[in-house]
């Protein structure tokens, strides 16, 4: 898989000058001084001097001072090189100048939450967000495998890990990245897939045989259509989830099953129907949580089982948990082959053999990207 955003606007690298054919009607640059008294005012006096209107300015700390991002409507006229020069002669670093947009002019915060925003309602545009948080000139998803976090091109490359397998790298010519903007940058990754995987939000799957199931989380109103659920499912469904001989689902079960104290339940619902339940059990941020599944026996071997132990697993990451523990009774594989095919790894625990233990990878993925 490999999916690229890019910029478009014109880009000038101070590496090597080269003076702008046509001049831009907005320029952003960044300009790296120390934090004393003045040093900016005397940047913006010379900056008046030139003709430029300042548009914005945006303050990044990096070691030893700070880096400016200043905005300016120029002067017709004035090259970039001139203003460089202007720059430096203050005794300060120009960093880089690039062609900008009047529309770019909101504030850090603004931005990051429009960029989320857009990348959360249209899967696609994980790309779009962490280019326009960046100001980078190219986003691209690879393979982990072909990602090379250690090539940094001076600070002009950066690879952030999407799920394990897959990442994103960012470029920009016109300036290298700093520490703020990456940390902005992964936050925002983490905050999309937080979002993606809210347990009040519904999510849509296809099964094997083509049949669309909903997955959401239950409340107590489900309490009818779960009993319902119990009584279509055989005697070994429910030995395997329960380990008892109960027939049937207590009336007094069901508001632990549908809001339990420290968890939570996701149903697998088809038109008015409850066609399968999984339970996540155990307080946030805690090393472990308890999992447990129970899949109408007409929609066993469809993928549901698969599917919803995959949003369990998604929920689990989100609550701060690295593993899920499930009981399952020496014979019973169908937890172990339900977790390898939703691509978790699964294992017996070594001092208890009626314990699975599913590993959990470190973050979110982030779908779409």
């Amino acid at each position: 898989m490999d999916i690229t955003r890019a910029r478009t606007a014109a880009v000038t690298d101070l590496g090597g000058w080269q003076p702008a054919e046509v001049d831009s009607a907005v320029w952003r640059l960044r300009v790296s001084m120390d934090d004393g008294t003045g040093t900016l005012a005397r940047i913006a006096i010379r900056l008046a001097d030139l003709g430029c209107n300042i548009l914005g300015v945006s303050v990044l700390p990096i070691p030893g001072g700070v880096l400016d991002e200043i905005v300016v409507r120029p002067q017709p006229g004035l090259t970039k090189q001139d203003l460089a020069e202007a720059i430096q002669a203050e005794g300060c670093v120009c960093g880089g100048i690039t062609d900008a947009e009047v529309r770019e002019l909101v504030d850090t915060a603004t931005a990051t939450l429009g960029a989320a925003t857009a990348a959360i309602a249209e899967r696609d545009r994980v790309h779009d967000a962490v280019r326009d948080v960046l100001t980078a000139d190219l986003v691209t998803t690879v393979p982990a495998a072909e990602a090379n976090p250690g090539r940094t091109e001076g600070g002009h490359r950066v690879v952030f890990d999407l799920d394990g397998a897959t990442a994103l790298v960012a470029r920009r010519r016109w300036t290298p990245f700093v520490q703020l903007e990456l940390t902005r940058a992964s936050a925002l990754i983490a905050l999309i897939g937080a979002a993606r995987a809210n347990p009040g939000a519904p999510a849509a799957v296809v099964c094997d045989d083509g049949a669309a199931v909903v997955l959401r989380e239950g409340v107590p109103g489900d309490a009818d259509a779960v009993v319902a659920l119990h009584t279509r499912c055989s005697k070994t469904t429910l030995f395997q989830r329960y380990h008892s001989g109960t027939p049937t689902v207590p009336r007094r079960w069901l508001h632990r099953l549908l809001t339990p104290a420290r968890g939570l339940s996701v149903l697998a619902v088809c038109g008015r129907e409850v066609v399968a339940l999984g339970q996540l059990l155990g307080p946030p941020n805690r090393p472990s949580a308890e999992v447990s599944l129970l899949v109408e026996d007409s929609w066993q071997r469809n993928g549901l089982g698969t599917a919803l132990l995959a949003r369990l697993a998604e929920l689990a990451v989100l609550r701060g948990h690295g593993e899920l523990k499930a009981v399952c009774l020496p014979g019973e594989e169908g937890v172990p082959r339900t977790a390898a095919r939703a691509g978790l790894a699964a294992a017996r625990a070594e001092g208890d053999r009626n314990l699975v233990e599913i590993a959990l990878p470190a973050r979110l993925p982030v779908p779409g990207a």
